[in-house]
């Protein structure tokens, strides 16, 4: 059992979800906060166990869950966050650098489930608040419109911007469909540097094809390619070869959400790309951004203001 006996109400207690410990770690050590152990297992029945492993009475608490997959790992969330409810502590939070389920932000076909909503609700039952990077907010104006509770969402921009500005020679900044100008817009804003975004069609779920704006603005530059989520890989592996095949230089490819599914690095780096790097949101060897200093910064902020509403409430 970890000692929270020296742990007053200042930053908190960390918890970490499975496969959530390197980065619990690094939030942790950013919020001067102290880790405590979780302990999962799986009986012979397929069913999930779970047990903390520490005192929290009293603490608010902040569980770290990085959920690619996340099916397998939902049911764990939700069990830690009763369990810690149960246990007496004073609160208990989210960070969840990848939001899963936004993507499903509407019925496409009818009769299918808006995902997105319902995990808004699971999530807004057990936790006092969330914190996460770049979700998918495509149909939805922000978060507040699905979940219930207090949120932060953390723009990966200027870890991206940062990095480029130290590893690029004369970036440009390129965003492979129209859904990616958000973060493409502000990326080169704030490094400095030109921008421009790509026109797809999706022909089906496995074809795509693009129509290229003028490329005249690339000459010299180094093309950097930013996407929010990859998963196949396949969209921005199109664009790199059509970039190529169109004269640029070999281009950069940055995803803040590095889902890639097997084979999605090696697709990329065939289609012509240099390198391929992505925020640490979610684990992978591609990690070279790391978003957990404004994380830290995002959730004192959010334990500010549960402080300063329980302090009026406690006014009258």
């Amino acid at each position: 059992m970890c000692d929270l006996s020296s742990v007053s109400s200042g930053p908190g207690v960390v918890l970490a979800s499975p496969g959530a410990q390197a980065f619990a770690e690094r939030l942790a050590g950013k919020l001067g906060a102290v880790l405590c152990g979780v302990e999962q297992h799986r009986f012979p029945d397929g069913e999930s166990g779970v047990r903390v492993l520490g005192d929290v009475r009293g603490r608010d608490c902040i569980v770290v869950a990085q959920l690619r997959d996340p099916d397998p790992q939902l049911p764990g969330l939700f069990f830690l966050a009763d369990a810690l409810h149960e246990l007496g502590a004073a609160s208990v939070g989210l960070v969840a650098p990848y939001l899963p389920y936004m993507r499903q932000d509407t019925r496409f076909r009818e009769g299918e489930a808006v995902t997105s909503r319902s995990l808004a609700a699971w999530v807004s039952a057990r936790f006092d608040w969330l914190a996460t990077v770049d979700p998918h907010l495509h149909r939805i104006p922000s978060l507040d419109r699905i979940y219930s509770i207090a949120n932060a969402v953390v723009p990966s921009a200027p870890a991206i911007a940062l990095w480029v500005q130290g590893h690029v020679h004369r970036p440009f900044i390129v965003g492979p469909d129209e859904e990616s100008r958000q973060w493409v817009r502000e990326v080169a804003s704030l490094v400095g540097c030109g921008h421009m975004v790509l026109k797809k069609t999706r022909h089906d779920d496995r074809s795509v094809s693009f129509v290229l704006p003028d490329l005249a603005p690339l000459a010299g530059h180094t093309p950097v390619l930013v996407d929010d989520i990859v998963s196949s890989g396949r969209t921005l592996a199109d664009a790199v070869r059509r970039l190529r095949e169109a004269g640029s230089a070999t281009p950069v490819c940055v995803a803040v959400h590095a889902l890639f599914a097997a084979g999605a690095e090696d697709a990329l780096h065939a289609a012509g790309a240099s390198r391929v790097v992505s925020c640490n949101t979610l684990p992978h060897s591609s990690n070279a951004i790391d978003v957990s200093a404004a994380l830290a910064e995002a959730v004192r902020a959010l334990q500010e203001d549960r402080l300063r509403c329980a302090a009026m409430a406690a006014g009258g």
